[in-house]
């Protein structure tokens, strides 16, 4: 059974903070007066039917969508009062990744990462070339950086779309369905990979919609439902 809870805990060091939040997509309103605070170095799961809004608060933490009333920070960033031009900056803070992988499909592995870098403001072809190296053997994808993205498995993919989303040592990483395209296997090795870069401190909050994944791998877990989040205790597998 699920155990849910209406209140959500103060965290002494929030990274991400919301109050009094209400969100719309297009003319739809997903979500109405929510507060969320989340420490920094949390891993989250974020769940809820399709259409509940998880993608749609995960937009407004990258200041995709802005909010309609409320107050929300990230990484001490208020996003109700940002710039455009302020917005990469924000961007050089997170690290996001896409359940389509979103790699450049007319480059290689290094060519998508050193775009991305060369994108954020780094020019020293060694300091890339270094950092590239780094992120790829922190997600065990040393031998790939050659390789076209059609040349990887899912998982492979998804790892090089993780390694994308470290270069710039991002405060929270905003995984929206990381897991969606990938089978049960896969999928567990991706939860036990942003794991693995959570034990460094780095806050990770995760949209997801498989359950099996959160019942194997616990964690602090958030649900999307009437425009509210609540906490709910999931029992473990």
């Amino acid at each position: 059974m699920e155990k849910f809870t209406n209140i959500i805990p103060i965290m002494n060091n929030p990274i991400i903070n919301l109050e009094g939040v209400d969100l719309h997509q297009m003319s739809q309103q997903v979500f109405s007066n929510i507060t969320l605070k989340i420490d920094s170095g949390e891993f989250i799961y974020l769940i809820g039917e399709t259409g509940s809004g998880k993608s749609s608060l995960l937009k407004a933490l990258y200041a995709e969508l802005k909010v309609s009333a409320g107050n929300i920070t990230l990484a001490g960033i208020d996003l109700n009062k940002i710039k455009v031009k302020e917005i990469p900056n924000l961007r050089r803070k997170l690290g996001i990744v896409f359940q389509d992988f979103q790699l450049l499909s007319d480059r290689t592995v290094f060519e998508n990462l050193s775009f991305v870098l060369k994108a954020t403001g780094w020019t020293d072809k060694t300091k890339i070339s270094d950092r590239i190296n780094e992120v790829l053997e922190s997600v065990h994808l040393s031998g790939v950086k050659d390789k076209m993205p059609y040349a990887l498995s899912g998982g492979e993919q998804q790892r090089a779309a993780i390694a994308r989303a470290l270069l710039n040592h991002p405060e929270v990483i905003l995984a929206d369905e990381p897991t969606g395209n990938l089978d049960p296997a896969k999928s567990g090795k991706i939860i036990e990979l942003l794991q693995e870069i959570n034990t460094t401190g780095t806050t990770v909050v995760i949209a997801t919609h498989d359950y099996a994944i959160i019942k194997k791998y616990t964690a602090r877990t958030l649900q999307c439902a009437d425009k509210k989040i609540s906490e709910i205790v999931m029992n473990h597998e």
